[in-house]
């Protein structure tokens, strides 16, 4: 009877899926067969399984996100897609950002099947697939921010003829989607790296907890790679536009000041200067946006690789990827509600939808300089409100 006793007693701390909720708390991955039990990380042995509600809470803000980025991302490709007037290089870049967040989307009916299973469905390769999609579109997402801001800045820059030709566009976007391969198929082959879930053991990511010297390595390289080189163009090509248009503000009202005029540009329309305004405010809201999804997912995986793991809860790794989901919903309406032509047709297809956008047209019966200055507003206001 003791050895009895004893050899269940050996069997429940091997097998955490052995005990009971009578007996004490369920263990994380109490659930997986003892061949699976090697996907969870040494990390998460020890912590309590959450209870079923936690579950049932992130799927139904799952389930929201991705109904909300399937119409938006959705209504993006149709409007962008078939519109003729549309059809040119920048808007390019808004259907390949929709394209990425569509990816991060095919995350989701995954999460929501393994929150009500609490576990990993699939295993081993439900994890696999679950990691690429969600590097692919996080990685993919950050560039061609960098890529929009490159645009952005080109344009308005020179707006006589700065903008993007479709195949130059084609080019850019090509290298989009060569940027996400390197740090999406070596973990996914574990040439170098690897994925692993992550938190609720229902979401997967790649392994920025294993303690050695190749890992920190890994996550150094990958942080470098997906946040800080993208954050850094982004940062430059912004600083540079917002230079550009105070430096061609201040040289109107030096010519202003030689021709003993008030101001070049005091006969511009309303509509010019409401143009403006909606750059400065796009591009504002799009560096808040890139640096709200992933700073908080940043700080975990350096946390996780050179700081105190103990910080690590598993709750505390489930709010970075909350906030990348919830970034992956916005970006259509940043990006894509505020540029007038894309609202003039949605007005034109969707009269439902209650958007009222008028005319853009901008008067060019003025003096020379300020016909330049309306088309950088009107010409880089519709590609940097994209």
């Amino acid at each position: 009877m003791f050895l009895g006793n004893e050899s269940m007693s050996e069997g429940a701390m091997l097998m955490p899926m052995a005990r009971t909720a009578g007996e004490m708390p369920k263990l994380l991955g109490w659930n997986l067969p003892p061949e699976e039990q090697y996907l969870v990380h040494d990390h998460w042995k020890g912590f309590p399984s959450p209870p079923y509600y936690m579950h049932l809470m992130l799927a139904m803000i799952y389930f929201v996100l991705m109904n909300t980025s399937l119409i938006g991302n959705g209504i993006v490709l149709w409007i962008f897609g078939t519109s003729k007037s549309l059809r040119n290089g920048s808007n390019m870049f808004i259907i390949n950002l929709a394209i990425f967040d569509l990816l991060m989307m095919c995350e989701m009916p995954m999460f929501l099947v393994n929150s009500f299973s609490e576990r990993l469905v699939g295993y081993g390769v439900g994890c696999s697939v679950y990691a690429a999609l969600g590097s692919m579109s996080g990685i993919g997402g950050a560039i061609s921010n960098a890529v929009i801001a490159f645009d952005r800045y080109r344009t308005i820059s020179n707006p006589l003829d700065g903008r993007l030709s479709r195949v130059q566009a084609g080019l850019l976007i090509c290298l989009t989607w060569l940027w996400t391969m390197p740090f999406t198929l070596l973990p996914l082959f574990e040439i170098w790296g690897r994925y692993i879930p992550e938190g609720y053991l229902t979401t997967c990511s790649f392994d920025y907890l294993t303690d050695d010297q190749d890992t920190r390595v890994f996550v150094g390289c990958i942080f470098t790679w997906a946040y800080v080189i993208p954050m850094i163009f982004i940062c430059y090509f912004y600083a540079r536009l917002f230079g550009h248009v105070r430096q061609h503000e201040m040289m109107l009202k030096n010519q202003a000041r030689k021709m003993n005029v008030e101001s070049l540009t005091a006969n511009r329309s309303e509509k010019a200067q409401a143009v403006e305004m909606r750059i400065a405010k796009a591009a504002f809201t799009i560096f808040f946006l890139f640096v709200c999804a992933w700073t908080p997912y940043a700080i975990v995986t350096m946390i996780g690789a050179f700081g105190d793991r103990t910080m690590l809860t598993p709750f505390v790794t489930m709010v970075p990827a909350v906030c990348c989901k919830i970034v992956s919903c916005l970006d259509p309406w940043v990006y894509a509600i505020s540029h007038p032509k894309y609202r003039q047709e949605l007005e034109r297809r969707l009269p439902w939808m209650g958007i009222k956008e008028a005319d853009d047209s901008v008067s060019t019966t003025e003096s020379k300089a300020t016909v330049v200055v309306d088309q950088a507003a009107g010409n880089g206001g519709d590609n940097a409100a994209n």
